[in-house]
């Protein structure tokens, strides 16, 4: 996490969370009250959140309406976030303190509490979150899964998949479930989300155990799983995305729900 803190600031912080896990673990650190700008994909924790303005999506921040809430700080993901929304937000007059992150891997949860805590002064509360997860965390590493190679997809038209060096890879991993790497001639340029342009051969090539439709970004459901399952030999499963892919606050219920998920399936 990258942050820019004034010395000795003493007014109640105006904090704007464009990622929305984000938004979610600033209310589970006592901050609701303090957050005056969210994004429409911030839904969490439901119903506190809504009385929060949203301003735009986390790649179509309405930057005027951000701006007129005067914040004092912004939140943001090198991911979710594009750097034109970054170099705007940093011409605001005044400029906003920036707090940007890029959490790679699920202990990685633990320096996004901390650096939370410190800069809002709820570091006791941090503490307190940072003791969960690893309660949590511990529990997931002392399980023995079989090891069983998946092609996770989180889009469709085209497909696309994740990389082995992004936190949803990095916490499948901790389940015995290692996605399946960027191979030039089956997934297209060179990326964090490379796109696979023959979804057959790529299952093929790789001996996929299993694919998983991630409910997001792309909302799969039940019915794409039956649909594909139709047409392949390969075992499909659907995982709730939020669980891979959001850290923060979620990252603790994830780890015993992802579990769960884990063991029911036939792999």
């Amino acid at each position: 996490m990258t942050q820019f803190t004034p010395p000795n600031q003493t007014n109640t912080p105006r904090i704007a969370s464009l990622v929305p896990s984000l938004t979610e673990t600033l209310f589970a650190l006592g901050l609701g009250e303090q957050v005056v700008a969210r994004t429409g994909y911030c839904i969490y924790p439901s119903p506190a959140v809504k009385t929060v303005p949203k301003v735009g999506g986390t790649k179509d921040v309405n930057l005027a309406k951000l701006a007129a809430l005067k914040p004092t700080y912004v939140l943001l993901n090198r991911d979710e976030n594009t750097l034109a929304t970054l170099a705007a937000i940093q011409a605001f007059s005044p400029a906003p303190h920036i707090i940007a992150n890029h959490p790679l891997a699920p202990l990685d949860n633990l320096s996004v509490f901390r650096e939370l805590g410190a800069t809002f002064n709820c570091q006791a509360t941090a503490t307190r979150l940072c003791e969960q997860f690893q309660t949590e965390y511990d529990t997931v590493l002392a399980t023995a899964w079989p090891t069983k190679r998946v092609l996770y997809l989180i889009w469709q038209d085209p497909w696309m998949t994740v990389a082995n060096n992004t936190y949803i890879s990095q916490t499948l991993a901790l389940f015995g479930l290692h996605t399946v790497p960027s191979v030039q001639g089956e997934a297209v340029g060179a990326t964090r989300y490379p796109v696979i342009a023959d979804l057959a051969a790529c299952i093929k090539t790789h001996a996929i155990d299993a694919v998983l439709l991630s409910t997001e970004p792309f909302s799969f459901n039940q019915a794409h799983c039956d649909a594909m399952q139709a047409q392949l030999n390969t075992p499909v499963y659907l995982v709730n995305g939020e669980y891979t892919s959001w850290y923060g606050s979620r990252a603790i219920a994830a780890m015993p729900a992802l579990t769960a998920w884990r063991n029911r399936l036939a792999i």
